[in-house]
């Protein structure tokens, strides 16, 4: 499907902010299941060529870029700014090695993936795992990747997203996507579930905080100390959280908030966001503009930490470690690095591991008799992601300045939760 047959076809609903385009039941596995998880990221150039047609590819997406302009239209304007950008971009792109790392290291997490679930839950089911990687603005496309998947003989579907925070403009688009090729018949309409949010699984959290501390020994101990945190998320208009409900805001706030909890706020720290484009209001306080406030109070030492992304990719390794870094500079900031991404940290895989298994219901026993065999490292049961709680809005230390108390991440360990129902303002999914 071409972006200008998705743009004919798109229109916005309230599952775009909810992620119901598909049943978020757990599917029940039989033995000889072929199960394919679907890794849903957003894709990047792999070479100089790509980057024009990637650009295209993103612009034209009306999910992500909300402009009242239609058909050839917006497909000329898209067009004419992609050929713009591309030439700047291209040199930003070469500044990184020459195309985007988020490829490779998206295939090294679906490989990673694949074998913890095999190896956890494929004898003692039945079934098998498989991963597949579907990229929303290149390749491989949810095409390509369902391709594989009916060749493969896959007979059910776990929608991953590599986004932990919901938003329309991330998990959203790419499963309106896949749902539009479904109803077009353009990939088969298996029995599919996916996962909505992941924002404070206890194994993502660990590794976000292991990560920071990789991170703080990049100072020299004499500064170490003094280090404040700074969050730094990709940035949405501020009308996808004010008019259209959009979680993302809050999800980010309080994976924040679990990261600061679980390391004991051992350092002040901070919420920004980055990347913004065009005219509209956004989320704010900017990256850039929070760096010169914390340098104005004399605080001269920054780890950012960039919380909404689970792979090195442009917004990274160029846009914070390198354009942000000299602005950094420029306001005073004296000494300054970004957390590296979490990749493939053992601790993420466990996380994606957990998020699958949640959405799977298996047979008491699998073909060989045995019962599925949890993860020896469990502390807590899995259970379907609809059936855990949220955590207390009331106890969330952490949120924006316009904060519209949208939603609650969910709780997994079932610790510190209050009924949905007793949150008036929690977006149920």
């Amino acid at each position: 499907m071409t972006p200008r047959q998705f743009l004919a076809q798109y229109a916005y609903d309230n599952r775009l902010v909810t992620g119901a385009y598909f049943p978020s039941e757990p599917l029940t596995v039989e033995p000889g299941d072929k199960v394919g998880v679907v890794l849903l990221n957003l894709g990047g150039p792999k070479k100089p060529a790509d980057v024009r047609p990637f650009l295209y590819n993103l612009f034209m997406d009306p999910a992500i870029i909300d402009i009242p302009v239609k058909g050839v239209f917006r497909h000329g304007l898209c067009r004419l700014i992609s050929s713009m950008r591309a030439k700047k971009v291209g040199k930003d792109y070469e500044l990184i090695g020459g195309g985007s790392p988020i490829n490779r290291l998206t295939r090294e997490q679906a490989n990673s993936l694949e074998r913890r679930l095999n190896k956890y839950y494929a004898e003692s089911t039945g079934a098998s795992f498989h991963t597949y990687i579907a990229m929303r603005y290149w390749n491989p496309t949810s095409e390509e990747a369902a391709a594989q998947m009916k060749a493969d003989g896959i007979t059910k579907v776990v929608l991953l997203p590599l986004y932990p925070q919901y938003s329309k403009t991330t998990t959203g688009s790419s499963l309106v996507y896949w749902w539009q090729l479904t109803q077009n018949q353009e990939i088969p309409d298996w029995p599919t579930t996916y996962v909505f949010e992941y924002a404070a699984n206890p194994k993502y959290i660990q590794a976000i905080s292991e990560r920071i501390d990789e991170g703080l020994q990049r100072f020299s101990r004499h500064t170490r100390d003094e280090v404040h945190l700074l969050f730094s998320a990709h940035g949405t208009p501020l009308k996808e959280m004010k008019e259209r409900r959009d979680p993302y805001c809050c999800l980010i706030q309080s994976t924040v908030d679990q990261v600061m909890e679980h390391r004991g706020h051992d350092r002040p720290f901070h919420v920004a966001f980055q990347s913004k484009v065009g005219p509209a209001e956004w989320l704010t306080p900017s990256t850039p503009h929070k760096l010169e406030e914390m340098a104005e109070a004399g605080h001269t030492s920054v780890l950012v930490v960039p919380i909404a992304f689970v792979t090195e990719h442009i917004e990274t390794t160029f846009e914070l470690d390198i354009e942000v870094r000299e602005e950094a500079e420029d306001v005073g900031i004296e000494h300054y690095e970004v957390m590296p991404a979490l990749n493939s940290h053992p601790l993420f895989i466990q996380a994606l591991t957990e998020a699958t298994v949640c959405q799977l219901s298996f047979s008491q026993k699998g073909s060989n008799g045995k019962a599925a065999r949890l993860d020896a490292l469990q502390e807590y049961p899995l259970r379907p992601l609809d059936q855990l709680p949220r955590f207390k809005a009331s106890e969330r230390c952490t949120r924006c300045h316009q904060c519209e108390q949208v939603t609650e991440a969910r709780c997994w360990t079932v610790e510190k939760t209050e009924p949905t129902s007793s949150v008036p303002s929690t977006l149920e999914v």
